[in-house]
């Protein structure tokens, strides 16, 4: 300030003795208008501040496993309409990217705006179709997945081996309106087998060791029976997924193919197999769904808003594991005792529980 009136001295000297006195302070009201204008800016309150808020988003970006039930091109094509509404939904359509806002007076509502958007959630969905049930548990286990969508058994597989997970939802199967399923074996039309027991001597497809559908319930109704699968079947075939071991029937590679009625009736959508050609010569009793587990670590917030994501699911969103569902409900853990307590008749259990 004081440099700046050293510099306008010359310039009211020139003028000082003149008569023309209005234009002098003219002069010098103009000069110190341009170098101090920062002073004056300052102390006029009617000027609009601009300020520059940085909003503050807690991004998550989640990796999520899924056990490779179906066809991996028709699970890729229903993962993208899913990651869509979860992003959608849990995020609240918010721009993930840091983004600034000019406001004029601080009032209520641009408070508790700017408060909302700090706190608000948004995330980014990595899906993984694992290369077997084995890989997506290890996963698990290894605490390199945030959520996963698992099978009844590998689920209490997963839990027994220490993954630190808890289920939230099950789907709501589109054909009971229940959330449960039903295993089931599977045979052509024309096959000369009726019952079980007539699948000793004959080849049969069965999906993975850590399948529900398509390992656990065949095995304990084969031992109810006295039917010694390792031995009884001319070929046992693993086959890594239910529309896999449903393409080994409609090829004539096996005889029979153990799988659920859910993959069953997808697969005469869009696969070769008819309730023409094919029929079914066995089905379980009742079996939860499916449940879609969040490792533990995860902030419950978070947790919270996924869960209700899911559980407030639009009409026709398809579930990824092949099920067609008609939304989802929520599942606790003791839920699954059941499929733990079959596991331990069968001696199952390959690792000590944690």
């Amino acid at each position: 300030m004081k440099k700046s009136l050293v510099k306008l001295w010359p310039v009211a000297k020139y003028y000082l003795f003149s008569k023309n006195r209005v234009l002098i302070l003219v002069v010098i009201m103009a000069l110190l208008t341009t170098n101090c204008s920062g002073i004056v800016s300052k102390k006029n309150h009617s000027t609009v501040d601009k300020v520059s808020i940085n909003y503050k988003h807690n991004l998550y970006k989640l990796k999520i496993g899924l056990v490779p039930t179906e066809n991996p091109i028709e699970q890729e094509r229903m993962i993208k309409a899913l990651k869509e509404y979860l992003e959608q939904s849990v995020g609240g359509g918010l721009e993930i990217a840091s983004q600034s806002k000019t406001i004029g007076r601080q009032t209520t509502q641009n408070t508790e705006e700017i408060e909302n958007r700090q706190n608000a959630i948004a995330i980014s969905l990595d899906f993984q179709i694992g290369k077997s049930y084995q890989q997506i548990i290890d996963l698990l286990v290894q605490g390199k997945l945030d959520m996963a969508y698992l099978g009844p058994l590998s689920y209490v597989e997963a839990v027994d081996r220490g993954a630190k997970i808890e289920p939230l939802v099950a789907a709501i199967d589109k054909h009971t309106g229940q959330p449960w399923y039903r295993a089931c074996i599977i045979v052509k039309q024309d096959s000369p087998i009726k019952t079980l027991k007539d699948l000793k001597g004959k080849r049969i497809a069965l999906v993975d060791k850590l399948s529900t559908s398509g390992y656990l319930m065949p095995l304990a109704t084969f031992k109810k029976l006295g039917i010694d699968y390792q031995h009884d079947f001319a070929k046992v075939l693993y086959t890594g997924s239910h529309s896999k071991s449903l393409a080994a029937l409609e090829d004539g590679i096996v005889d029979a193919a153990a799988t659920n009625i859910s993959s069953y009736f997808k697969e005469q959508k869009i696969g070769k197999l008819t309730r023409e050609n094919s029929r079914v010569v066995w089905q379980s009793a009742p079996i939860l769904n499916f449940p879609i587990v969040v490792s533990k670590k995860l902030p419950p917030d978070l947790i919270q808003k996924l869960k209700q994501a899911l559980i407030s699911s639009p009409e026709g969103l398809e579930d990824i594991l092949g099920i067609e569902s008609a939304g989802y409900t929520l599942v606790t853990s003791s839920d699954y005792a059941s499929i733990e307590q079959l596991r331990k008749e069968l001696n199952l259990i390959s690792v000590p529980a944690k």
